[in-house]
């Protein structure tokens, strides 16, 4: 049915009851699975999301564990799936190289570089919360097309990212100045690189981008009207320019899909399809930028996803 769509063709009306007959007949009916949320915290917004996951799954059981409570993975059934829930509930899934196929949510690359190195064990699918590095610079592209030399910082835990970078500036026609920022409390390198640079690109690399970093980090781009981008969502009200993002709703749509499958066809890493912008009017007035409306930004960047 959808590849006749993509050809623009559309199935006769009197043969829908027989392609829905041979489709039922054809595909059995997904068994019912056990969901099991695991974090090592417990919140108010934590259950608001089991409960939302449980009302999209309510032919599967759905329910939370805190990881305190739980010996081992191995001690889970064998035919559950888990939702791992941040680089807590991931180190206690490495701690067991058996048990059951799991997802892991919360963790950013880097979070899960210094853990994991290049390595993917088995049964477990990472689905990163930091944003595309791609996506990042397409939505830089949009906001500042004359933006030509992305400046950006990296620590030795996301130094394996830099490449990748690179690359993918690349082939957007975006060069790349890049510097090693070993002591955040000597400015010199990022002074050096905001020299060279027509916007600051943030990684969601805790080491360099915190609450006790960014105010000098945007003290001293502003002082060249230059903005930040990123590194991600949570940096907009300190004072970053924009960023994507997916909220609870677009992870909810993302594992209501992947839950869909069975775990053998679970990719080893990905990022959520589904995604929003958002940005700081006020950052943008004092930099002298005009902002398009967010819901407009973010289409553009799916169009552009979409069609390359």
């Amino acid at each position: 049915m959808a590849s006749l769509s993509r050809m623009g063709l559309r199935p006769a009306r009197t043969l829908l009851p027989l392609l829905a007959a041979l489709l039922l007949g054809a595909m059995p009916l997904a068994r019912a699975a056990e969901i099991i949320v695991v974090a090592s915290y417990d919140t108010p917004a934590l259950r608001t999301f089991v409960a939302d996951l449980g009302a999209r799954r309510t032919h599967d059981q759905v329910r939370f564990e805190h990881a305190s409570r739980l010996t081992s993975p191995s001690s889970l059934p064998a035919d559950s799936r888990l939702l791992l829930l941040g680089a807590d509930a991931l180190d206690w899934r490495l701690s067991d190289p058996a048990g059951p196929p799991s997802l892991i949510m919360q963790i950013s690359r880097v979070q899960a570089h210094k853990r994991l190195g290049e390595s993917r064990p088995p049964a477990l699918t990472l689905l990163w919360s930091d944003p595309p590095p791609e996506r990042q610079l397409r939505l830089i592209r949009q906001l500042l097309p004359r933006a030509q030399r992305i400046g950006l910082l990296y620590s030795d835990d996301s130094r394996f990212l830099v490449n990748e970078l690179r690359q993918q500036a690349a082939r957007q026609g975006l060069a790349v100045s890049l510097w090693h920022w070993a002591d955040t409390g000597d400015s010199r390198p990022l002074n050096r690189l905001l020299d060279e640079s027509d916007v600051l690109l943030g990684l969601d690399d805790p080491t360099l981008f915190n609450p006790h970093t960014i105010k000098g980090v945007l003290l001293a781009s502003y002082s060249r009207k230059l903005a930040l981008i990123g590194p991600t969502a949570a940096f907009i009200r300190a004072g970053s320019l924009s960023s994507s993002y997916s909220d609870q709703r677009d992870w909810l749509e993302a594992l209501d899909q992947l839950l869909e499958l069975p775990p053998a066809q679970w990719p080893r890493e990905a990022y959520p399809r589904h995604f929003k912008v958002l940005s700081n009017p006020q950052v943008a007035r004092s930099l002298g930028i005009e902002l398009d409306d967010d819901r407009a930004q973010a289409q553009r960047l799916h169009d552009w996803e979409n069609g390359r």
